[in-house]
């Protein structure tokens, strides 16, 4: 497969199709239902497809930026149909569908200073809300309020920040107050940055302000890297918060709230090259550590609390599983 080119695995087999993006493909989003595929590409275009058993339909192009773009992020349902994007190019877009597979820009923000790395949608509960982070050192956070979109920003990490997610709305382990009313939804999220560190950070009502939560062990500062990418396990209100980091320094690190209430590493996951994304699955029991040789490993804490590599699988796997469909079919 070449750069513009998708696997995409189901069960036991992997499909591979041509996206027809002219440049290397940076990112690849499926919306809330899975019926929707988004791409993000250096040739400057968004692509979205429609998923139809195995086949793929493009069925919108989105044109607004004037750089590489780098991430995309669907909003949830609740919100409307909503994309996010962010580029090179110091923009930061947000686009609406106003009829089926008709899109139009809906926010363009482009008062950064330097790229923009990543986009993350807060969780539905607490609003309509958007994080962006910059290679400028800043974090951006668009509020849809008073029907339009207003923007905040915090400085977080000297030299940039490359990565940016949300902590589940509520809190683990509180599904209700102790008093049975509602939890009131929580303003957290944790960033990535080329100062080789994770910060935590969290609204302040009181003040209207984002800031620091000093909860993390060694002012988070464990990576010998820059640290590429961070993520906030779901925690479907489990108690505990889990959070899962890389970097350049060929390692992942998880991550997990102590008895004390701070955040310590418990797993430092050694790879063989950088390592450029982490993931978790939906129920946030599983998480995929990807690296720059095409390969990603996937991760699962046993009943022991130790965690286990599940599996690892690359390029050579994905071929051979084209392979033994072809001999199938």
């Amino acid at each position: 497969p070449g750069p513009s080119d998708l696997i995409m695995s189901e069960s036991s087999s992997a499909i591979t199709f041509e996206t027809g993006h002219e440049e290397m493909i940076h990112d690849a989003q499926l919306d809330y239902y899975g019926k929707r595929l988004a791409t993000a590409s250096s040739d400057q275009k968004i692509k979205i497809f429609e998923l139809v058993g195995k086949k793929q339909n493009l069925v919108a192009e989105l044109k607004g930026h004037t750089g590489p773009v780098w991430q995309v992020a669907w909003a949830h349902p609740s919100h409307g149909s909503l994309l996010a994007s962010c580029s090179y190019d110091r923009k930061v877009c947000i686009w609406e569908e106003v009829q089926k597979n008709r899109w139009q820009r809906a926010m363009e923000n482009e008062l950064h200073h330097a790229s923009v790395n990543a986009v993350a949608w807060a969780p539905h509960e607490v609003g309509r809300i958007l994080a962006a982070a910059s290679a400028d050192g800043s974090v951006s956070i668009y509020t849809f309020q008073n029907n339009r979109w207003e923007r905040s920003v915090f400085r977080a990490h000297e030299g940039g920040v490359n990565s940016v997610s949300w902590a589940p709305a509520i809190p683990s382990a509180s599904l209700v107050a102790q008093n049975n009313a509602p939890v009131k939804p929580q303003r957290r999220l944790v960033t990535g940055g080329c100062d080789n560190k994770i910060k935590i950070w969290y609204f302040n009502e009181a003040k209207a302000q984002w800031d620091q939560q000093t909860v993390l062990k060694d002012d988070g500062l464990k990576h010998k890297g820059w640290v590429r990418d961070v993520a906030w396990a779901p925690s479907l209100g489990l108690p505990g918060n889990t959070i899962a980091s890389c970097s350049e320094d060929k390692t992942a690190i998880i991550w997990t709230e102590g008895k004390t209430g701070a955040m310590e590493p418990v797993k430092e996951i050694k790879c063989n090259d950088k390592v450029w994304r982490v993931s978790w699955s939906i129920m946030g029991n599983i998480l995929a550590v990807c690296e720059g040789n095409n390969t990603v490993s996937l991760w699962k804490e046993s009943v022991d609390g130790k965690w286990q590599n599940l599996a690892k699988c690359n390029e050579g796997l994905a071929n051979k599983l084209r392979a033994n469909d072809s001999k199938s079919n």
